[in-house]
């Protein structure tokens, strides 16, 4: 399990998948989170209207874009792919409304959505395309 806290090539990395990933699906919401019940460290996308087809396309995209961007600091296998239902990613769309302008906040052993996290930094907001 992987408990040492994100580093700032993780957070660029991550940053720069999530700006292809929207470029090809729109990106409602972005984070790094290691949950306590995981222990590991994911980045997940929010994805408005995932079916199980939308999930396996947009995992084949994770796939090529990792694979494009050949970043030591990005395993596609520690990309999840989640819905705006999903509670967690509600919570960061939330902060988004409510804080449009801040800095992405990081935070350390706090719930959110309801789930208790160990780790969360939240990249700011895309622009939402027309």
């Amino acid at each position: 399990m992987d408990k040492a806290p994100l580093v700032s090539d993780e957070i660029e990395a991550g940053a720069a998948f999530v700006k292809r990933m929207d470029e090809y699906e729109p990106v409602k919401a972005a984070y790094w989170l290691r949950s306590d019940e995981e222990g590991e460290r994911y980045l997940h996308v929010a994805i408005e209207g995932l079916d199980e087809y939308k999930t396996d396309r947009l995992y084949g995209e994770v796939r090529r874009i990792t694979g494009d961007m050949k970043d030591q600091y990005l395993d596609p296998f520690r990309v999840k792919v989640v819905s705006t239902n999903d509670p967690i990613a509600k919570a960061v769309m939330d902060i988004y409304r409510r804080f449009p302008d801040r800095a992405p906040p990081r935070f350390t052993g706090a719930v959110l959505g309801g789930v208790a996290v160990a780790e969360v930094y939240i990249y700011p907001q895309l622009p939402q395309r027309q």
